[in-house]
C-alpha cells in the first residue's frame, strides 16, 4: 500500500492477521522490506500483524532533494507519521542496520508508540559512541562509512553490475542480486547513501535511556559492530532486556539466521 505522509508517498507492505498485534519493520542499507520475508510467514504464523515499510530514499515517492533531509530525525518522524496513517498507537518494532538506529531513536522519543523493540546488529547509540572513543579496532570497523559519504560512492557501488553491493551482501547469497538490481532507480542509491552524509555525532547523542522491553540481537561475526558496544547496550535499558548473541553469523541477520531472530522476535514480542 502506499501511504501520504510528511508530503511524501511511502510504500508500505502489510500482511498477516488483521486483528493481530501490529509489528513495524524498518530495514537497513543497502536493502528495502524484502529483507524481512524470511521472518515474516513465522509471525503471521503467530497471530502477528506486520507492517514492513520502504524508508525515505527506498520509496520511489520519497525521494527528497538534499543531504539534509536524510537526518536520523527525519526517518523517525517518518515512521511516526506512518503510524498516524495506519492508525496505529502503538507497535512493535523491529529494526536492522540503519532501521535499528531509526528504531532506537523511536523507543526513546516516543516510548508511548513502542509496545517493544527488537534491534538487530546495531547497539544502544550511546554504547556504539563509548566503543568509537575507546577501540581503535571499532573506529577501523567504520573506516568504509568515508566511502560511502563521499561524492563519488554512487559510481563505485553500482561500477561492474554492483560488484560491490553484491560484495558486501554475499552471505545472503542470490538475494543480494535484488537489492543490487534496486539500486538503479533513478534517485535510490543516491537516497539511501544520503543517510551516512547525513549523519553527524548530535543526532544520536541524545538518545538516552531506553524504558520499553528490548531485545538486541548481534552476529558475533559481524564485520562492522563489535563486542564492547554489544555488551554495553544492557547499562541504557531500563526495561527487561536480552542480549542475543549469534555465533557465526554476520550483518546480515534477517536473512542470514532468520529462523533464530523470527525466535528472538517472538520471545519479546511474548506469544
Amino acid at each position: 500500500m502506499e501511504i501520504k505522509a510528511r508530503g511524501l508517498s511511502f510504500d508500505v507492505y502489510a500482511d498477516g492477521p488483521p486483528d493481530g498485534e501490529p509489528v513495524l519493520l524498518l530495514h537497513g542499507f543497502p536493502q528495502d522490506h524484502r529483507e524481512f520475508d524470511l521472518i515474516i510467514p513465522r509471525l503471521h504464523a503467530a497471530g502477528l500483524r506486520t507492517y514492513a515499510l520502504d524508508q525515505r530514499g527506498y520509496s520511489a515517492g520519497a525521494r527528497p532533494d538534499g543531504v539534509a533531509a536524510y537526518r536520523l530525525p527525519e526517518a523517525a518522524a517518518d515512521a511516526v507519521a506512518v503510524l498516524d496513517a495506519l492508525g496505529c498507537e502503538s507497535v512493535h518494532v523491529v529494526g536492522h542496520d540503519w532501521g535499528a538506529q531509526v528504531g532506537w531513536l523511536l523507543a526513546a522519543g516516543h516510548p508511548h508508540r513502542v509496545r517493544t523493540y527488537t534491534s538487530v546488529s546495531v547497539p544502544h547509540p550511546r554504547a556504539l559512541a563509548g566503543a568509537l572513543r575507546r577501540e581503535l579496532r571499532q573506529r577501523l570497523r567504520f573506516a568504509y562509512m568515508a566511502v560511502f559519504r563521499a561524492g563519488f560512492a554512487e559510481r563505485l557501488l553500482l561500477a561492474r553490475d554492483g560488484a560491490m553491493l553484491r560484495s558486501m551482501l554475499k552471505p545472503i547469497g542470490p538475494r543480494a542480486d535484488g537489492y543490487a538490481e534496486a539500486m538503479r532507480e533513478p534517485g535510490r542509491l543516491t537516497g539511501a547513501l544520503n543517510w551516512y552524509r547525513a549523519l553527524t555525532r548530535g543526532q544520536l547523542a541524545g538518545v538516552g535511556k531506553i524504558t520499553v522491553p528490548t531485545t538486541y540481537v548481534w552476529g558475533e561475526a559481524d564485520p562492522v559492530l563489535g563486542r564492547t558496544a554489544a555488551l554495553a547496550t544492557g547499562e541504557w535499558i531500563q526495561a527487561d532486556y536480552r542480549l542475543v548473541a549469534l555465533r557465526d553469523v554476520g550483518h546480515w541477520v534477517p536473512e542470514e539466521a532468520p529462523e533464530t531472530l523470527a525466535e528472538a522476535v517472538l520471545a519479546r514480542v511474548g506469544v
